[in-house]
């Protein structure tokens, strides 16, 4: 459906075709003739699919039909999101005069705020500083006509049901209630009991959970590998730009660390940024920059960034939505995407294919590419573009200057071998990177033999969950027993009578030669190399407890004595304090 079959005003056409919109997508033409007609809309929509002109265009219409200030209100969950809003909404309402937006969110001073609301026809802001403004009377709510919630679903899971019930108690009864969700959850579907009257329900995607376009892959990788493995994939894939999506604060700044001192220019968005420093990370990503966003999925929310060609997983998300939105922020506007998770025990490979019965979609297992191939691929890329200057056509006064060079007694081919290797410079991005070898997810991991990586190999401690051990009494004893980092240890099998630990070659020395009296939970113990993991010389028996440790895992204190927490079981992060 066109946009000019919408009943949508001269003007507000006119902008849409200056941006470049003709064509109405699904929840565009579900619901712009609801909104205009007044009617109460619920609308549910898969990430990518024209949400904010949906509302924002009826938003901006109904506004220049009144005159009341604060008319329509818009509830965005984050900052990020509220901005971007404000951009649509302005560039809606271009070429209709008095058209005013407020944009209120926390993080920003309060008095530029209200001198905003002094005229603003539409008021978009976060759940939290509309209550803030509500309480300081710097907002009314008295003329307000249309009230809009956008990602309703993430605002309830970021904790603001009671702020939103709030505003829509304090908001006129006679008003229209407009609703945006990508999924129905209960807590959802209460709002549209308790606020709205008779909806029309504008459900374009029959509940389509993942997007079209998007090439989806995971890698099957030792935990200690993640961050090599992430680097191999950037640079093998070389992305103009990209996000990387992880499931902490302290994990976005610890990688947003390794990546820079690595050569890669990438920079670090989360809840704990002053929004001076918020809109500095995004400047730089928007404009090139930083071509790698390293990110929480509450701080990522309503970033809308143009060409992102890939998205990385370096954590499972936390939820299963949350992946949706992840891999929606590439493969947009009818452009190829490509989605990449790291996955790195057994847990994570469960949930993975928990994910992938969610979206009803598979997701490919591939092999982390190897320097090897990363090299060869460069080169191919490198005589591809040779080829296509050549055919070209070569600049007549570089011809002379390598003729000159020829009747000096140079060869030519040895002329062109110098240039070539001048042009393809070390890799220094890749210099400390290993190759990381790939584990099959069709393989026997945990009751069965395993090998050790390259680099890598089994050490062998004598004590196992016949003493009612976890993984966190073998981590804590080689921290405090040899200084070494729990990022450095690797899996963790626990038999009934003994425990493997998969470490580096040279950690592996330093842990049997310091670890030569070590105690853990009273009893002596012993550590050597074992050929590999799984039933040894002792009388062996299924492993009972499998874990991961890498950069994620900090050891903290002695361990408990009635038991351990693994890294699925407990979540050092809470989502809601990552916004």
């Amino acid at each position: 459906m066109q946009f000019s079959e919408l009943s949508l005003k001269p003007e507000i056409l006119h902008a849409l075709e200056e941006m470049g919109f003709a064509e109405a997508t699904d929840i565009q033409a579900g619901a712009i003739p609801a909104i205009l007609a007044g009617s109460d809309v619920t609308g549910r929509s898969s990430t990518g699919t024209g949400k904010t002109a949906a509302f924002g265009l009826p938003a901006v219409q109904m506004a220049s039909e009144c005159d009341d200030k604060a008319s329509v209100l818009i509830l965005s969950p984050t900052r990020e999101l509220a901005m971007q809003i404000a951009g649509e909404i302005r560039k809606f309402a271009k070429y209709l005069p008095g058209i005013s937006c407020g944009v209120v969110y926390g993080g920003a001073a309060m008095d530029n705020q209200i001198r905003q609301l002094r005229t603003a026809k539409i008021v978009i802001g976060t759940p939290g500083r509309i209550m803030d403004h509500l309480r300081r009377r710097t907002l009314k709510l008295d003329n307000l006509h249309t009230v809009i919630l956008d990602e309703a679903d993430e605002m309830l899971n970021m904790g603001f049901v009671d702020d939103i019930h709030t505003i829509l108690e304090s908001a006129p009864e006679e008003r229209q209630t407009v609703l945006l969700s990508a999924t129905m959850p209960p807590a959802i579907l209460k709002i549209m009991q308790d606020f709205q009257k008779d909806p029309v329900m504008v459900t374009v995607d029959g509940g389509k959970k993942t997007v079209d376009g998007i090439t989806q892959n995971f890698y099957n990788i030792p935990q200690a590998g993640k961050i090599d493995a992430l680097k191999l994939l950037i640079e093998y894939h070389r992305p103009k730009r990209a996000l990387v999506f992880c499931n902490t604060k302290k994990m976005v700044d610890e990688l947003c660390a390794s990546l820079c001192e690595g050569g890669f220019r990438a920079a670090g968005l989360h809840g704990d940024l002053k929004q001076s420093q918020r809109n500095t990370v995004m400047s730089e990503f928007k404009s090139g920059r930083a071509n790698i966003l390293i990110a929480t999925d509450v701080a990522a929310r309503g970033i809308d960034v143009e060409d992102v060609e890939a998205v990385f997983n370096y954590d499972i998300p936390q939820e299963y939505e949350y992946y949706i939105h992840r891999i929606g922020r590439t493969g947009r506007a009818g452009k190829a995407g490509a989605s990449h998770t790291l996955v790195a025990n057994r847990n994570q490979l469960m949930r993975l294919r928990e994910i992938e019965r969610y979206i009803g979609a598979q997701i490919s297992e591939q092999p982390v590419p190897s320097l090897e191939s990363i090299a060869e691929h460069r080169m191919t890329d490198f005589a591809d573009d040779l080829r296509s200057r050549l055919t070209d056509g070569v600049d007549d006064g570089w011809r002379d200057f390598v003729h000159s060079l020829v009747e000096e007694g140079f060869a030519a081919e040895d002329i062109a071998a110098v240039l070539c290797e001048r042009a393809q410079s070390r890799n220094k991005r890749l210099a400390s990177v290993r190759n990381v070898t790939s584990i099959s997810s069709s393989s026997k991991k945990s009751f069965g033999i395993q090998a050790a990586a390259p680099g890598r190999c089994w050490v062998r401690t004598t004590i196992g969950s016949d003493a009612k051990i976890g993984p966190n009494f073998i981590v804590g004893a080689i921290v405090e027993g040899t200084g070494l980092p729990a990022s450095s240890i690797g899996k963790i099998n626990i038999y009934s009578d003994h425990t493997d630990i998969d470490l580096a070659n040279e950690d592996a020395d330093r842990v049997i030669a310091e670890m030569k009296n070590a105690k853990i939970k009273g009893r002596a113990v012993s550590f050597s190399k074992a050929a590999e993991s799984g039933r040894g010389a002792s009388r062996g028996g299924f492993g009972r407890k499998t874990r991961d440790f890498g950069a994620r895992r900090e050891f903290r204190g002695k361990p408990k004595k009635d038991g351990y927490h693994s890294h699925r079981d407990s979540k050092s992060h809470s989502r809601f304090n990552e916004g």
